[in-house]
């Protein structure tokens, strides 16, 4: 009587394992599709929106505030924030220093464009942003409408500010509006899921 016991129970063991596989990897192909995501970052009533499909960043050619022509292109294995902005924007005066201060933080491998989209006048534009602490942003001007071209295919202007992120393959990843706090523990952690990205 014992022996039998004994045998039933390892068979009845492997008959449970057999039954709860398929709840169990269901639980670990869960787990992988949640690390493809990337974090919530968020801003106000805004989040971090994905775009697609993940169209390529197209180059731009700008100018920078002293009228020195400029192309414009996300660069291989880095990740490039694209934000649009204009000078009647209110929000444009809190976003605009917080991502002077992302690249004064000289974070690893990012680069940072920052797009005047609402004139070509560069005294208009350097007096908006003497009032402002801006001095380690890459600031330009869309002084051809390349950037107004580019929005109406890759970068829609759905609000202003706007920043798009480019990852490390060049594409477009997704946006956020308004504000957000780049140097918040939410901000470090999507650029850092964006620079682990092939």
């Amino acid at each position: 009587m014992r022996e039998a016991t004994l045998k039933a129970g390892p068979a009845l063991s492997r008959r449970s394992i057999l039954m709860a596989a398929p709840a169990l990897l269901a639980s670990v192909q869960a787990g992988h599709a949640q690390e493809s995501w990337p974090p919530v970052f968020e801003a106000g009533r805004s989040q971090f929106t994905l775009v697609r499909p993940r169209a390529p960043m197209p180059q731009l050619r700008l100018q920078d505030l002293h009228g020195r022509d400029a192309v414009v292109t996300a660069k291989a294995g880095r990740v490039t924030l694209v934000n649009f902005w204009a000078t009647w924007c209110a929000a444009c005066k809190l976003d605009l220093p917080m991502l002077a201060s992302l690249a004064g933080s000289r974070p690893d491998r990012l680069d940072i464009v920052a797009i005047c989209t609402d004139t070509k006048d560069l005294r208009k534009i350097r007096t908006f942003l003497g009032g402002l602490a801006v001095q380690n942003l890459a600031c330009y001007v869309d002084a051809y409408g390349v950037a107004a071209e580019a929005s109406k295919a890759t970068f829609s202007i759905l609000g202003m500010p706007i920043t798009y992120l480019i990852g490390t393959s060049g594409r477009v990843e997704g946006y956020i509006t308004g504000a957000p706090d780049w140097l918040s523990p939410a901000g470090a952690r999507l650029l850092q899921f964006y620079r682990e990205q092939g």
